[in-house]
């Protein structure tokens, strides 16, 4: 079994879609994240009637990583709905932009966009020309 498949394995235990309310629907996008330490955390996403609410399963995976454990550098995402990411998987603008506020790091972070093939791209790839570097 390689890293992959391990943390899609343990994704899909997350994957079970449901109405919290008639206002917030949850589980329906699933993701894995290998941390710095090689640790994997997992997240959801819960999409609330009330735009403020709603949070993309690989924030909340990153999320879950920091309180967790303090970590903010990611070393591989996954990302899916009911099957494995096929020509597909990427985050969103708003979780890249999140990724790489969190760690500079991210940016050597692979994601796995074609499951059956093990295809990846580094996060810098897919957000080149960061606004931020000149913070750090």
């Amino acid at each position: 079994m390689d890293i992959w498949e391990k943390m899609y394995d343990i994704a899909k235990k997350e994957y079970h879609p449901e109405a919290v309310s008639p206002f917030i629907d949850a589980h329906h996008v699933v993701c894995a994240i290998e941390a710095e330490d090689g640790k994997i955390y997992t997240g959801f996403c819960i999409e609330g009637a009330c735009g403020v609410m709603s949070l993309c399963a690989e924030r909340v995976a990153a999320l879950n990583m920091y309180v967790q454990s303090g970590q903010t550098v990611v070393k591989r995402l996954i990302a899916f709905r009911d099957k494995p990411p096929k020509d597909g998987g990427m985050p969103c603008g708003a979780c890249r932009e999140f990724f790489m506020q969190l760690s500079t790091k991210n940016k050597d972070m692979e994601i796995l966009t074609d499951y059956e093939t093990r295809t990846t791209v580094k996060l810098e790839d897919v957000y080149p020309n960061w606004w931020g570097w000149k913070r750090f």
